[in-house]
């Protein structure tokens, strides 16, 4: 028979550590560069992966929180938070404005049938709603020349108190800018009364200063879990930014290798002399890239290295010789810092991470699967 062991005593090494400190200090940094904008921490996506509760614990200094679903909304009134809560996609079917009444939500308005549903809905108390425009990034949004009837129609609307505005930057990050959405944006919603939203992380760090650009809230999103919203231009230590998240694990067997050995299915590295491997409790399943396989950066026991052969479902190989070049005695149980912080301060970026994979920081962030745990640090 099997012995009667608890979970906890059976533990897998890998774990997503979440630095709430961290946290703190990127969401100052965001503030530093819109002093006269309140900031609405985005938590969406269960906080980029972090975990709601983490990223509560580290953004409590907001002036709001920013989520998709009224899952989120909810767990944020349940965690304790009376403050404004932003729908950013706003309400998916009518039923949805109870909620939105019952927690006290602000929410998007960024098409007609979201309209229609608020001039049926029954509540005592009306709603505060940011209007939506598609000011070129053409995913929501009213149509510029129809953003005016939009928001005559809600202000002819018992169920609406306040109206703000808002749009979303495609380009905030690159080399065409925001100044042409940002004019379209003016112009469109001259003179209508109400507060503007219009910032995420790249256009706070990268535009702040720019013409137009001053609002009365910024929305940033990655940059408040350390990753660069304009890598490779800048890295997230040239913003001041911290990582968030350290996703580390431990080396659960070594392989000594001769020429011409291979590594892993596929048998897509193969050894150029005789070398020392480690395998590492991590694979795809725990939100490892296979893209990532035979070039992405990792530190073991601090020391920067990279991956040999494919990344499995469970497991990983990584390239032991950076380590004995550092003077450190490869072992089994040795810590692996697939990306943010070792235990030793070294830093491996999530951006250059993401980079060797061919993906952004927030796939990566977003990708952690549900088996590894999320301890905060």
């Amino acid at each position: 028979m099997a012995p009667n062991l608890p979970l906890a005593d059976m533990p897998r090494p890998i774990q997503a550590r979440i630095h709430i400190e961290a946290m703190r200090h990127n969401l100052q940094r965001l503030k530093a560069h819109a002093p006269d904008s309140r900031v609405w921490a985005v938590v969406k996506a269960n906080a980029y992966g972090h975990g709601i509760e983490q990223a509560f614990e580290g953004f409590r200094a907001a002036d709001g929180f920013a989520c998709l679903n009224l899952e989120e909304a909810q767990r944020l009134r349940e965690l304790g938070w009376r403050g404004p809560i932003l729908l950013l996609e706003g309400c998916f079917e009518p039923r949805d404005l109870e909620w939105c009444s019952r927690l006290g939500l602000w929410h998007v308005v960024h098409h007609d049938a979201q309209i229609d549903a608020l001039s049926a809905h029954k509540t005592q108390v009306p709603h505060h709603v940011f209007l939506k425009m598609n000011s070129g990034m053409n995913r929501l949004g009213f149509a510029p020349e129809r953003y005016r009837a939009a928001w005559s129609r809600l202000n002819a609307l018992p169920q609406v108190d306040e109206i703000s505005h808002m749009t979303h930057f495609s380009d905030a990050d690159g080399e065409r800018g925001i100044a042409h959405q940002v004019a379209t944006f003016a112009k469109h919603s001259a003179d209508l009364p109400g507060e503007r939203s219009l910032s995420n992380s790249a256009a706070t760090l990268r535009h702040a200063n720019a013409a137009g650009v001053a609002a009365d809230w910024v929305r940033p999103g990655i940059g408040l879990y350390g990753a660069s919203p304009d890598h490779p231009i800048h890295q997230a230590s040239d913003w001041g930014l911290l990582p968030t998240m350290s996703l580390q694990s431990e080396l659960i067997a070594l392989q000594s290798l001769k020429a011409g050995d291979t590594v892993g299915y596929g048998s897509s590295f193969v050894a150029p002399h005789e070398m020392a491997i480690g395998i590492a409790a991590g694979g795809y399943a725990d939100g490892l890239m296979r893209s990532g396989s035979n070039r992405a950066p990792v530190l073991v026991a601090g020391v920067r290295t990279h991956m040999v052969g494919r990344v499995s479902m469970d497991m990983c190989a990584v390239d032991l010789r950076p380590l004995h070049a550092a003077g450190v005695n490869p072992a089994v149980g040795l810590e692996v810092t697939f990306w943010g912080q070792a235990d030793n301060a070294a830093v491996l970026p999530i951006d250059e991470v993401a980079q060797a994979c061919d993906t952004i920081a927030y796939e990566l962030m977003c990708g952690v699967t549900p088996r590894v745990p999320k301890v905060a640090a």
